[in-house]
């Protein structure tokens, strides 16, 4: 099995020492196909996620804190628990916006398993017809042979080189896998 860094083609001993991990999409030959994974995470929306979720939660504590005494010249107050319960609002609020750090996609040779900010798939590549990154799609989607659109939300466009590269993985694993699986035309004799 040879595993090959996508943009240059490189052997994992000639990969530069400052590139991490999740800098290069793995992909085997498609000779061997089925020893192969290929695990796409989007870069850019995680960094936004994680960077956003800790202030918020931040902004909602000091909200929190502020908030005491009488509103205005009503007779309303606020509490203890309303204090309370806008620092919990800014906690739910930060996990909403961690969810969109959820998307990933793994392929291997036989199936894909993607997992969306709200639900996941998991398919052979059988019933994928076209792996399609169309210009000006925000991400990745699959085309099946019943003509429905699957989104894969771990290939963003935002990404830029990195989901061209992750384009171009998943599409060498489903082309492996279309031929591997479609028997050849052999000649009688």
């Amino acid at each position: 099995m040879t595993i090959t860094d996508v943009r240059s083609g490189r052997h994992p001993g000639t990969l530069p020492q400052q590139a991490g991990v999740a800098d290069f999409v793995r992909v085997s030959t498609p000779h061997d196909v089925d020893g192969a994974a290929v695990t796409i995470r989007p870069i850019r929306i995680r960094r936004v996620c994680w960077v956003l979720a800790p202030i918020v939660v931040i902004v909602f504590v000091v909200l929190g804190l502020a908030l005491s005494g009488p509103i205005s010249e009503g007779r309303a107050v606020f509490q203890a628990s309303d204090r309370v319960a806008m620092m919990g609002l800014g906690v739910l609020a930060a996990l909403a916006i961690l969810a969109f750090t959820r998307p990933k996609v793994t392929a291997d040779g036989a199936r894909i398993k993607i997992q969306n900010v709200i639900g996941g798939y998991d398919l052979p590549w059988q019933v994928v017809r076209a792996v399609r990154f169309d210009r000006g799609s925000p991400w990745l989607t699959l085309e099946l042979h019943d003509d429905d659109v699957i989104a894969v939300m771990a290939v963003q466009a935002a990404d830029r080189e990195r989901a061209v590269d992750g384009a171009r993985a998943l599409r060498a694993l489903h082309a492996a896998s279309v031929s591997a699986s479609t028997p050849e035309d052999t000649a009688p004799g």
